[in-house]
């Protein structure tokens, strides 16, 4: 699970990056996926929407 995980990530992470954002895989345990949003989207008011559209999405 962690390796699918990691590629959602890869794959979204250049729009992240684009916007001065970034996301770091922090862990999964048990199929819940623990990750941290860096930089422009630590603070944003669509980091609820990045992960839903973006990395749920993925999965």
């Amino acid at each position: 699970m962690k390796e699918q995980v990691e590629k959602a990530l890869a794959d979204i992470r250049p729009a992240l990056q684009a916007d001065g954002g970034d996301i770091e895989l922090i862990d999964v345990v048990d199929g819940i996926v623990q990750v941290r949003l860096q930089g422009a989207c630590a603070g944003c008011p669509m980091s609820q929407l990045t992960l839903t559209n973006g990395v749920e999405r993925h999965l």
